[in-house]
């Protein structure tokens, strides 16, 4: 076991067996989170690799992080134009594949998903109409996919929030579907900040190799720079359930 030194505070202690396992993180014109989201990726153990939303090969990466920010400022619709960068086919492809890539959408990243097609659903405007920025306590509510095994069912977390277009909508046969074949990953606790239905936080494909998720985990990582609960590294779970799925094989 490494330990991989802190801006601040004590070092994080990594495997470093999970170092051959490359997670790939892409970059749009406004997102903001690829940084932190590579750090967690490292933090967790693994290796990451930068992205470019105009690449046209995964070099030969093992997952994808679609980070959150405010890709293309958010024109359009949130994630719209992203949707359509030749990376985005790439992904879209290596999901749908017989081999699954797992793929995680945070945010800006769930929305990118979710114009994809590769979750069902959209998101809309916050139902106050208002970009919102706190700590947010989750439910685990599926810990069977491969971004959330490191979990307990029924687990609660925090992790920050922040959003303008968070607001979660589907119709209900939609939403019954989700919720019937366990789809809803992540629910929001104690209050649900954007209108999302159902208090859905988060969902993920048929095959559990996708996810989205409007809060940030990637925010969650490190002592002493994260919430207050657990030493502030709830989301840590994210990056090492997908790490120890792809070394072991699972």
């Amino acid at each position: 076991m490494t330990e991989l030194p802190l801006i601040g505070g004590a070092p994080v202690a990594v495997e470093p067996h999970l170092a051959g396992a490359k997670i790939g993180v892409v970059t749009f014109p406004g997102t903001l989170d690829d940084r932190d989201a590579a750090r967690a990726v490292r933090l967790a153990g693994g290796t990451a690799v930068a992205l470019w939303h105009a690449d046209t090969q995964l070099a030969d990466v093992d997952a994808v992080v679609i980070p959150g920010g405010f890709s293309y400022g958010d024109y359009l619709r949130a994630g719209a134009i992203s949707r359509f960068a030749p990376l985005m086919s790439r992904i879209i492809d290596a999901a749908n594949s017989d081999a699954k890539l797992p793929v995680l959408g945070i945010c800006n990243g769930f929305q990118i998903l979710t114009e994809s097609h590769l979750l069902p659903g959209s998101m809309i405007k916050n139902d106050h109409l208002k970009f919102l920025c706190r700590d947010q306590v989750l439910r685990v509510e599926n810990n069977k996919t491969l971004w959330t095994s490191d979990y307990e069912a029924g687990e609660e977390i925090t992790v920050p929030l922040k959003n303008q277009d968070g607001q979660y909508i589907a119709d209900e046969k939609t939403l019954d579907a989700l919720e019937a074949e366990g789809r809803v990953v992540f629910r929001y606790v104690g209050w649900n900040p954007n209108g999302s239905r159902r208090d859905i936080a988060g969902i993920s494909n048929a095959a559990g190799n996708v996810v989205g998720l409007m809060p940030h985990p990637e925010h969650a990582v490190e002592p002493g720079f994260g919430p207050e609960s657990n030493a502030g590294t709830d989301g840590l779970g994210f990056f090492t359930s997908v790490l120890n799925k792809i070394v072991g094989g699972a």
